[in-house]
């Protein structure tokens, strides 16, 4: 009975931890625009401070200044990156938030089947 309560408890525990869960399998465009999230491609992660979407392209402001082109993909470094959570480090300039940080740590990406 113990054994069983302990692991309801430990469900319990990790379903506070996770804050968000989005579909793996999305386009890059609607991953940005609900993280608010870049990497770079030497690993910083960047906040980012404005999004315009120009049909398969959309131009990426950062907070610390940069502006850069993307191309919406599925598949590509960016939305692997972020997926997989690899980076190096924040960027220093764009001053991320530790809450920020913290729940794009927890956030899960999962491949959700269509019926």
């Amino acid at each position: 009975m113990a054994k069983t309560i302990d692991r309801i408890v430990k469900k319990e525990k990790e379903k506070d931890i996770v804050k968000k869960v989005y579909n793996k399998n999305q386009r890059l465009f609607v991953i940005l625009e609900k993280i608010k999230l870049y990497t770079s491609r030497n690993g910083v992660l960047h906040g980012i401070k404005k999004i315009e979407i120009n049909g398969q392209t959309a131009t990426v402001t950062t907070h610390c200044g940069q502006t850069i082109e993307v191309r919406d993909s599925k598949n590509g470094r960016v939305g692997r990156w972020l997926r997989n959570r690899w980076l190096v480090e924040p960027c220093a300039k764009c001053k991320i938030p530790d809450w920020k940080l913290e729940k794009y740590s927890t956030t899960r990406f999962v491949k959700r089947r269509v019926r």
